[in-house]
C-alpha cells in the first residue's frame, strides 16, 4: 500500500512540472494543509464561487453542509490573466516544492467589502481578520478541488502535528470517548488549568489542549514559546487526563462564526465538545472602542448549531484570583464586595515590557521565565526606526544624527539603512517603476526585522512612498520587537529648495522619470508614530526629540 502511495505521489510531482504554478502565502499554505488532512472536511479544494456567495449569505455550502467562513485561494490580476477555467495550478511552498495540484473550476474577482461585511459585520480595518482582507488579500480568486502530493514540511514540533486521522487513532489507543478541545492562541495561567480540570470533572472528560500554531492575531506571542510553555502547563494535569497537540490553522478572529468553525474543525479531529469563552476567537476593540462582538455571541451561536455538528459547547468560566482564600473561583460565584485579583493581556504585556515580576498567584513559574526568555523589556528589545519622506526632506540628515545619538547610548548595536546606500548594495539592479520601488522597500524591511529579531537598532531612511509597503514593514517588524515610523513631512517646496543634486530640476525638465513628489505620488502616512517638518528647525533640536520620543516608549532605559 506504502508503495502504490509512493508511486501516486512521483507521479503527481511529475505532472505537477507541466502546469503553471503559484506561491502560496503563509494563510494559503494553513489552509490548504487543513483541507489535504481532512481537518477542513467537507471540503476538498478551495471555494467554488456558488459556495462561497453561499458560505457568506446562509453559512452553507451548496450541498447544503453547514460552514461558516470561505477559504479561498486568492491571487494577483495579472496571474490570473494566464489562468482559464479547466487548467490546472501547481500550489508550492515558500521553497519551492510542489504540494497539490488545483483544477480550476471558477475564476472571479470578489466585492472584498461585501465580504467582510457579511463575514466579519464590519469593514472597520481595526479588525485584523478585516484588515487582512481588504490590506493583504490578492483580487481573483480562484476556486476548485485539490489533488495533495505531500502535506507541506515542518521542521518543529513534528511529533505533535497530528492529524484528525493519526490524532483519532490516538483517542482509540487511550480509551477516550469524551474528549473536551481546548482552542488556544495565547499562553496557559493557573486559571485555565483550573477551569479546565473543573470542566473534566463535570462531563467526567479528557482534555485535548489544541493551540494554534499557524497564524494568530498580531502581536500574539510566537508559537516556538508557547509550545514550551503549554509543555510545562501539561505536566500540571493528572497523568494520562490531558494530551498536547497543534494545529496548523489560520485563524481570521471571526467571532461567532470562528467558534463555529472551530467546532466542526474539532469534530473532524475527533472531540466530541469545545471550550468557548466569552469573546471566544474576538478581535477586540473596534474603532471607537467598543466590542466588535458581544461577549457570548460565539457561545449563543455555538448552542444553536451544536446538535447539527455533533459537538457539545462547555462554557468557559472565567475564574478570578481571591487572595483571602488563595483559590480561583468563577467571577460570577463571588459576592459583592469580594476582593479579587486579575492580569489582563495588556497588563501583562505592561509587565513583561517593564522587566517587572509576574504574580505567581497568576501563572507557573516556568510559564513566567518563558515569557520573560522570549519577550524581554523593552530598553533591551530589538526596535526599528523608520523614516520616510521626500527626496530632500532630511531623512537621512536625522537618520544620521539618530544613529550616532543611539551609538553614543551603547545599548545594542545599530545599523543604519539608508535608502542610496541600499540602492547601492542591496537593490543595484532596481529601477525607479512602482514595482521596482516597493520591492527595494521590503527588501530594507526584511533586513530591519532580521535587525529587530535579534535585538539590534534598525534605522531606515528610504523614500518609501506608497503606504501599502510601509503598512508591509509594520507587520513584518512588529512582531519581532518594537516599530517607531516618522514621517518628515518636509513641504515639496523646501525639498525643492534644498536639492543639492539637481534631481528635481532634472524631474521638472523631464529628463528624471517616475520622481517622487513631480511624475509619481507620495502617500502620506496615516499612522505614523512621529511626524516631523524639518523646515527652520536645526536638525540636533529633531534628533533629540526623537531621542527623547524612543525613551518614552521604554526602548532605552
Amino acid at each position: 500500500m506504502e508503495k502504490v502511495r509512493l508511486n501516486m505521489k512521483n507521479t503527481l510531482k511529475f505532472e505537477s512540472m507541466k502546469y503553471e504554478s503559484w506561491v502560496l502565502s503563509d494563510r494559503q499554505i494553513c489552509d490548504l494543509e487543513m483541507i489535504m488532512n481532512g481537518a477542513f472536511s467537507p471540503l476538498n479544494g478551495f471555494l467554488r464561487k456558488n459556495d462561497y456567495k453561499k458560505v457568506l449569505s446562509e453559512m452553507r455550502l451548496v450541498n447544503g453542509s453547514l460552514w461558516p467562513l470561505p477559504v479561498m485561494l486568492d491571487v494577483e490580476k495579472e496571474f490570473s490573466k494566464k489562468l482559464t477555467i479547466g487548467d490546472k495550478l501547481t500550489l508550492k511552498d515558500k521553497e519551492g516544492f510542489s504540494i497539490a495540484i488545483i483544477k480550476i473550476d471558477d475564476i472571479w474577482e470578489p466585492d472584498l467589502n461585501i465580504e467582510a461585511e457579511l463575514v466579519f459585520g464590519t469593514t472597520d480595518c481595526s479588525h485584523p481578520g478585516v484588515d487582512y482582507l481588504l490590506n493583504q488579500t490578492n483580487p481573483v480568486y480562484l476556486g476548485g478541488k485539490i489533488k495533495t502530493i505531500t502535506l507541506p514540511r515542518h521542521y518543529d514540533y513534528e511529533n505533535l502535528r497530528q492529524t484528525p486521522s493519526s490524532l483519532k487513532k490516538k483517542f482509540e489507543q487511550l480509551g477516550w470517548e469524551n474528549i473536551v478541545a481546548f482552542q488556544t492562541r495565547n499562553p496557559l495561567h493557573r486559571a485555565h488549568v483550573e477551569m479546565t480540570l473543573s470542566a473534566l470533572e463535570e462531563i467526567d472528560a479528557n482534555l485535548l489542549i489544541h493551540p494554534v500554531v499557524g497564524m494568530t492575531k498580531p502581536g500574539d506571542v510566537d508559537h516556538y514559546t508557547r509550545v514550551r510553555c503549554y509543555e510545562h502547563v501539561l505536566g500540571k494535569y493528572p497523568n494520562d487526563k490531558a494530551i498536547l497537540s497543534l494545529i496548523p490553522l489560520a485563524m481570521r478572529m471571526g467571532g461567532p462564526r470562528e467558534a463555529l468553525w472551530h467546532a466542526i474543525i474539532r469534530k473532524n479531529y475527533g472531540c466530541t465538545h469545545l471550550i468557548v469563552g466569552r469573546d471566544h476567537a474576538g478581535p477586540g476593540l473596534n474603532s471607537d472602542g467598543n466590542p466588535f462582538y458581544g461577549p457570548y455571541d460565539a457561545q449563543e451561536i455555538l448552542q444553536q448549531f451544536e446538535e447539527e455538528i455533533g459537538i457539545k459547547m462547555v462554557p468557559f468560566k472565567f475564574l478570578v484570583y481571591l487572595p483571602n482564600e488563595n483559590c480561583y473561583k468563577p467571577i460570577d460565584e463571588i459576592s459583592d464586595g469580594t476582593k479579587y485579583k486579575t492580569v489582563s493581556g495588556t497588563e501583562l504585556r505592561d509587565l513583561l515590557d517593564k522587566g517587572k515580576e509576574i504574580p505567581n498567584w497568576f501563572t507557573y513559574t516556568e510559564v513566567a521565565n518563558e515569557l520573560q526568555k522570549s519577550h524581554p523589556p523593552a530598553s533591551k528589545r530589538g526596535f526599528t526606526v523608520f523614516f520616510t519622506g521626500l527626496s530632500g526632506s532630511g531623512k537621512s540628515t536625522l537618520a544620521n544624527g539618530l544613529l550616532v545619538k543611539l551609538l553614543q547610548e551603547g545599548s545594542r548595536p545599530v545599523s543604519l539603512l539608508d535608502g542610496d546606500i541600499v540602492r547601492t548594495h542591496l537593490s543595484s539592479e532596481l529601477g525607479f517603476s512602482k514595482e521596482h520601488r516597493s520591492i527595494n522597500v521590503k527588501r530594507i524591511g526584511y533586513v530591519a526585522s532580521e535587525i529587530t529579531k535579534n535585538g539590534g537598532i534598525a534605522i531606515c531612511a528610504p523614500i518609501a512612498p506608497y503606504e501599502k509597503d510601509r503598512a508591509y514593514n509594520r507587520r513584518l517588524i512588529s512582531k519581532l520587537g518594537g516599530y517607531i515610523e516618522i514621517h518628515i513631512s518636509t513641504s515639496l517646496e523646501k525639498c525643492e529648495e534644498r536639492d543639492v543634486k539637481g534631481l528635481y530640476k532634472l524631474a521638472r525638465e523631464g529628463v528624471v522619470k517616475e520622481f517622487t513628489g513631480i511624475s509619481d505620488p507620495y502617500e502620506d502616512p496615516t499612522n505614523a508614530e512621529l511626524v516631523i517638518n524639518s523646515s527652520g528647525i536645526k536638525p540636533e533640536k529633531l534628533v533629540e526629540k526623537i531621542y527623547n520620543y524612543i525613551k518614552e516608549r521604554g526602548f532605552i532605559s
